[in-house]
C-alpha cells in the first residue's frame, strides 16, 4: 500500500476572531528507522479511538449537511466530501472534521470557510510550503492525519477552534483510481457522521464508455439501510444516491443517535468486446485497459513459506492454518508445491516440488495442522532454501516452460537469526532469484518491517500487503492468495507506433492474473491520423497471443462533453497518478543517492502538476490574502511501507523501471490501417468458396474452371467439408436455419460454425458467429471477433481480422480463411453466418475427402453440347465427370473477400440436385455427429 500520513497546522487571526486548527500528529524529520517505527505506533488509533470516531466531532454543533460525492470516469474517480456546521453551543470550542480516505488516494484539495474567511489549498514541494507556512505560523500545535488501524482506509482528522454562533464550511477532494480485484471493481466510502444530519446524501456517478456490465450496491451498512440506496443504470452510466430522512438515520424511532456507521460500498464491472482491451483515448492522453478472460489458467510451481516463530504462537498461527487449508484445497494435478517453514530453523516439508495431487495436498494439510509455534525468525535461509528448490525443480526439467513460478511468504516479525541486515537478505535474494520466479509477501499484524516485504516483493516480480490480525485474518490471507493463484498470461507487452505516443507508463508485465486488470497510459502525440493503435503480445497456456486495438482521437471527448457528471479530466490524471505511484516505488528501490534524487524530481514536478499530495509534496491551504496558512504534509511511514504501483494488483510482477518501447511488432506494416497478420496474406484469385445457404464454388485449376452446387440440409446438421486422416486434418461445418416468417415457408441454411481440428496436436479452432474458440483437450481459450489477433498454439496459427475474417493455417500447409456476415439484428429472416473459402493448393495427402477436400486430387471434367437453355439468360451445357454426364447451367455466385457487402460475381457451370454425380455419393454421406468427427470411410 502506498501511505499517506497528513499533518496539518495553522493560525488564523483574523479582527478579533482567533481559529486555532489543532491535529494530532508529528512533523517528519530526519529520524533514525528505529524512531519513525515508534512515531508509526503513536499514530495508529486504539479500539476505543475507532469506535468513537466521528465525521464531525464537537460540542453543542449543529451539523447541517454532509455530501459526499464521487464521479468515476473510465475507472479513474474524484470524490468530493463537504460538511456544513455551525457553533451552536455558548461557548468557544473545537470542531473536527475528520474523513477517512482509501490509502491508494491521493488528496488533490483541502479547503475551509470560517465565518467568511476562505481558505484554498494548492500543492507545493514540501520544503516551499512549510517556509511558506513558517512565515505565518506564531505559535499553534501539532496538526493532523492519524492512521487509522484499517485494511484499506486512513483518517484525515482537523479540529479548528472558533467562537460560539460560527458557521464552518469544510471540503476534502481526493482522487484513485479503481484497482480490478477478482473480477469486479469496489468503490468504498466510509460513512460516520456521528450524529443526526438534517442534508446527508452521497451520490456516486459511474460512466464506463465501453458499457457497464454489472452494477450493485453492498448492504455494508447493515440490515437498517437495506434497500434504501437506489441504483439508476443504463449501457454506459450508472448512478447511486443514499439519502436517508433523518428518522431513517436514528437507530430505533425515539433515539438521537444516527445508524449510519460503517462503509458504503458499490461493485461494479465494465464490459469488453474483446481480450485486445479498451483504448481511451482524451484530452491528449490516452489509457489502456487490458483484463482478457476465457483464457485457461496457468500450471503454478509454489512454495509456501510460512514463519513459525514464537510470536505466531496463538491467533496468527491458528488463522494462518485456516487459511492454508483453503489455498491447498485450490491446487490442481497441474499445479507443483511445496512448503518451507521456519523459526530459528529452517524445515521443508518435501525438498523437492509435489503435484497438487489429492494425496499430497492431504499429506501437506496435517503437516501445517501440526505446527507448533516457537523459537525466533531466520527469513533470510528460509527464503535461500525456497528458492533453490524452485532452481532444482527447473534444472531436472520438472517445471513446465510456461508455468508460473512463485514463493509466498507469510511473516509477523523482523530477523533476529542468521542473516538480520535487511538490506543484506534483499542482495541475497535479489542474488538467487530467477527472472522466471515471483516473491508475494505477506505481513502479519504491526511488529513487521512491511516495507522491506514490500521492496523485496516489488523487486523480485511480486507484490505484498498487510494482514491485520483481527478476526478475519484467514480470510485477507485467502483473499489475497485467490488474487495470484490463477496466473492467464505471461510475459505481457503493451506497445504502440512509433511517434505516436510519449511519456508512457509501465508497459512490460511479467504476469497477468485472473480478475485483475492492466493499465498502460501515456500522452498522444500530434499527428495526421485520427486513430491510435496498440498491440499487445503475451504468453498463455501453450498459446502466444498478439493482439491489436484502436481508439478515434476525438470520439471519448465528445462524448464526455455530453456527460454531466463524468470527470472530464480523468485520462491526464490517471495518467499522472500511475506515474508518481511507479516513480514513487522505482525511488524506494533506487541503488544510489543520485538516481533517488533524479526520480524525487519527476515525482516533485508531476505532483505539483496535477494537485498531488504525495510523501514529497504538501499542501499549503491559505486565505485569499495569503495571511493566514495550513500546512497539509504527507511524511512517508516506514512501517506501512510506500506507495505499490499505480496498477495495484494489477502491475503484480511488473518489473520497475520499464522504459517504454516505441518499436512496432515486426507483423505491423503501419502504412495500413491494420496489421497484415496471417490473415492480410492474400489467398489466390481463383479459390473453392462455401457461401450464403450454402452455396458451394469448387475451382479446378488444371481445368481453369468453377463448377457450383448447393446443399439442401437440414438446422443442426454438420457437413463434413475436408476429411485427411493423412494430415491429420478435418474441417466441419454447423448449419443455422434463417428466422421462419410463416410455417409453410422453406427455411434456409446457412454454416454458423466451422470447425477446424488438427489431430496430432489435439487442437480444435471453432468460428461461430459469436466467438472463436481454441481448444487443445485440456484447455479452453476464447476470443471475440471485437479485436484483431494473432494466436499460435503448437503448429496452428489462427489470425483475427476485427469483425471482418479468421484465418486458421495448420502445420504451414493447410489454410482456411472464415468470413464474418453480419446482418440487421431486426431482420425478420436473416441470421449472421459464415462464409468460407479454401486455396486450392493447400497441401493434403492422398486420403483427404469430404465435399471439398475430395478435389484436392481433382477429377478430369469435360463441358461440351453448349446450348441455349430455358432462362435466355443462362446457357446450358453437358459436363462430364466421374464418369457421369450431368446438365450444368451457366451462373454466377458471390465472392466476399473484397467486398463483404455486395460481393463480386464469380462465374461458374452449376450442378443441380446437390452436387449429385460431381460429388462421391449422396450429400448426406457428409453428415458427421461432430465437429471434430472426420468422415467414415469409405463412402
Amino acid at each position: 500500500m502506498r501511505c499517506l500520513a497528513l499533518l496539518l497546522g495553522l493560525l488564523v487571526l483574523h479582527q478579533t476572531h482567533c481559529f486555532e486548527f489543532v491535529v494530532e500528529g508529528e512533523w517528519e524529520t530526519e529520524t533514525s528507522l528505529e524512531e519513525q517505527h515508534g512515531r508509526f505506533k503513536r499514530a495508529i488509533l486504539t479500539s476505543e479511538e475507532q469506535e468513537d470516531f466521528e465525521a464531525i466531532r464537537g460540542d453543542d454543533i449543529t451539523v447541517k449537511s454532509y455530501k459526499v460525492e464521487s464521479r468515476i470516469t473510465s475507472r479513474f474517480c474524484h470524490t468530493t466530501v463537504k460538511s456544513s456546521v455551525v457553533n451552536s453551543g455558548p461557548n468557544a470550542q473545537s470542531i473536527g472534521f475528520n474523513v477517512q480516505i482509501p490509502k491508494r488516494a491521493f488528496i488533490t484539495n483541502f479547503t475551509m470557510n470560517v465565518n467568511g474567511i476562505m481558505f484554498v489549498g494548492s500543492v507545493k514541494e514540501k520544503t516551499v510550503a512549510r517556509n511558506l507556512y513558517a512565515q505565518a505560523r506564531a505559535r499553534g500545535k501539532a496538526a493532523g492525519l492519524v492512521r487509522a488501524n484499517s485494511q484499506d482506509m486512513e483518517t484525515f482528522k482537523t479540529e479548528v477552534h472558533v467562537p460560539p454562533g460560527s458557521k464552518i464550511e469544510f471540503e476534502l477532494h481526493y482522487q484513485e483510481m479503481m484497482q480490478r480485484k477478482l473480477g469486479f471493481y469496489e468503490h468504498s466510502l466510509h460513512l460516520q457522521p456521528g450524529r443526526l444530519v438534517p442534508q446527508f446524501q452521497v451520490d456516486v456517478y459511474i460512466y464506463e464508455p465501453s458499457g457497464i456490465a454489472s452494477v450493485e450496491t453492498l448492504n455494508t451498512l447493515g440490515e437498517h439501510f437495506s434497500g434504501m440506496a437506489k441504483l439508476t443504470s443504463s449501457k454506459d452510466k450508472a448512478h447511486v444516491v443514499f439519502k436517508p430522512s433523518l428518522p431513517q438515520q436514528r437507530k430505533c424511532e425515539n433515539c438521537t443517535t444516527s445508524a449510519i456507521d460503517g462503509i458504503f460500498t458499490v461493485k461494479y464491472d465494465v464490459l469488453r468486446d474483446s481480450n485486445a482491451g479498451e483504448l481511451h483515448v482524451s484530452d491528449g492522453h490516452f489509457v489502456h485497459f487490458f483484463a482478457p478472460a476465457n483464457l485457461s489458467p496457468l500450471p503454478k510451481n509454489i512454495v509456501f513459506v510460512i514463519d513459525v516463530s514464537g510470536s505466531m504462537w496463538g491467533v496468527k498461527m491458528k488463522q494462518t492454518v485456516e487459511a492454508m487449508q483453503t489455498i491447498l484445497d485450490d491446487l490442481t494435478m497441474d499445479d507443483y508445491f511445496s512448503i518451507v517453514d521456519f523459526n530459528h530453523n529452517v524445515r521443508c516439508w518435501s525438498e523437492e516440488l509435489v503435484p497438487g495431487s489429492t494425496i499430497q495436498v492431504a499429506e501437506a494439510k496435517k503437516y501445517i495442522q501440526n505446527i507448533k509455534p516457537n523459537g525466533g525468525t531466520n527469513i533470510n535461509e528460509a527464503l535461500m532454501r525456497a528458492v533453490q528448490m524452485l532452481v532444482k525443480a527447473s534444472n531436472q526439467g520438472m517445471i513446465d516452460p510456461r508455468s508460473v513460478s512463485m514463493i509466498m511468504l507469510v511473516s509477523d516479525g523482523d530477523p533476529t537469526v542468521g542473516e538480520i541486515k535487511l538490506s543484506a537478505i534483499q542482495k541475497n535474494l535479489k542474488k538467487v532469484m530467477r527472472e522466471e520466479f515471483s516473491l508475494f509477501s505477506l505481513g502479519i499484524g504491526f511488529d513487521v518491517d512491511y516495507d522491506f516485504l514490500e521492496r523485496i516483493a516489488m523487486e523480485n516480480r511480486g507484490a505484498a500487503q498487510r494482514i491485520y490480525t483481527s478476526h478475519d485474518a484467514s480470510d485477507q490471507i485467502r483473499r489475497f492468495y485467490s488474487q495470484v493463484s490463477s496466473p492467464l498470461l505471461r510475459k505481457i507487452t503493451v506497445q504502440f507506433p512509433e511517434d505516436s505516443v510519449s511519456d508512457v507508463t509501465q508497459n512490460h508485465f511479467d504476469k497477468y492474473f485472473s480478475g485483475s486488470e492492466l493499465v498502460v497510459a501515456g500522452k498522444v502525440l500530434p499527428s495526421d491520423s485520427t486513430t491510435l493503435n496498440s498491440f499487445t503480445t503475451a504468453s498463455a497456456d501453450r498459446l502466444d497471443l498478439s493482439l491489436q486495438t484502436e481508439a478515434d482521437y476525438l470520439e471519448l471527448d465528445a462524448a464526455l462533453a455530453q456527460q454531466q457528471h463524468s470527470f472530464t479530466g480523468f485520462a491526464r490524471q490517471m495518467w499522472a497518478y500511475i506515474t508518481v505511484n511507479q516513480l514513487l516505488a522505482e525511488r524506494s528501490l533506487a541503488p544510489t543517492a543520485g538516481k533517488k534524487r533524479k526520480i524525487t524530481q519527476r515525482i516533485l514536478t508531476l505532483a505539483v502538476e496535477h494537485q498531488f499530495v504525495t510523501p514529497l509534496t504538501a499542501l499549503l491551504v491559505e486565505s485569499e490574502e495569503a495571511k493566514e496558512r495550513l500546512l497539509a504534509d504527507s511524511p512517508k511511514d516506514p512501517k506501512q511501507g510506500c506507495c505499490a504501483g499505480g496498477s495495484g494488483m494489477t502491475a503484480l510482477g511488473g518489473r520497475t523501471p520499464v522504459q517504454m518501447v516505441h518499436s512496432i511488432p515486426p507483423w505491423v506494416q503501419m502504412t495500413t490501417p491494420a496489421p497484415p497478420s496471417h490473415a492480410e496474406r492474400p489467398l489466390p484469385d481463383h479459390i473453392t468458396i462455401v457461401e450464403n445457404d450454402p452455396h458451394f464454388i469448387v475451382h479446378l485449376p488444371k481445368n481453369n474452371m468453377d463448377v457450383c452446387f448447393n446443399i439442401d440440409s437440414e438446422p443442426g446438421h454438420i457437413l463434413n467439408l475436408v476429411s485427411d486422416p493423412g494430415a491429420g486434418v478435418v474441417v466441419n461445418g454447423q448449419l443455422v436455419g434463417s428466422k421462419r416468417v410463416e410455417e409453410k415457408e422453406k427455411v434456409n441454411t446457412y454454416f454458423g460454425t466451422i470447425s477446424v481440428f488438427y489431430q496430432p496436436d489435439g487442437i480444435r479452432v471453432s468460428v461461430s458467429t459469436d466467438r472463436i474458440d481454441l481448444t487443445d483437450g485440456r484447455n479452453n481459450h476464447s476470443f471475440t471477433w471485437g479485436a484483431t489477433a494473432d494466436i499460435t498454439q503448437d503448429r496452428v496459427k489462427v489470425s483475427i481480422v476485427k469483425d471482418s475474417k479468421v484465418m486458421v493455417t495448420v502445420d504451414d500447409k493447410i489454410t482456411v480463411m472464415v468470413l464474418l456476415h453480419r446482418v440487421w439484428k431486426k431482420h425478420p429472416t436473416h441470421v449472421d453466418y459464415l462464409g468460407l473459402y479454401i486455396p486450392s493448393n493447400n497441401q493434403y495427402s492422398s486420403q483427404a475427402h469430404g465435399l471439398i477436400g475430395q478435389f484436392g486430387q481433382e477429377p478430369e471434367v469435360r463441358v461440351f453440347n453448349l446450348h441455349q437453355g430455358a432462362d435466355p439468360l443462362k446457357k446450358e451445357a453437358t459436363m462430364e465427370v466421374k464418369g457421369n454426364k450431368l446438365v450444368v447451367t451457366r451462373g454466377w455466385q458471390k465472392d466476399y473477400r473484397r467486398d463483404n457487402k455486395r460481393g463480386s460475381d464469380v462465374f461458374c457451370w452449376f450442378i443441380h440436385n446437390s452436387g449429385k454425380g460431381f460429388i462421391d455419393g449422396h450429400y448426406t454421406n457428409y453428415l458427421v455427429p461432430r465437429l471434430d468427427s472426420f468422415l467414415p470411410l469409405p463412402l
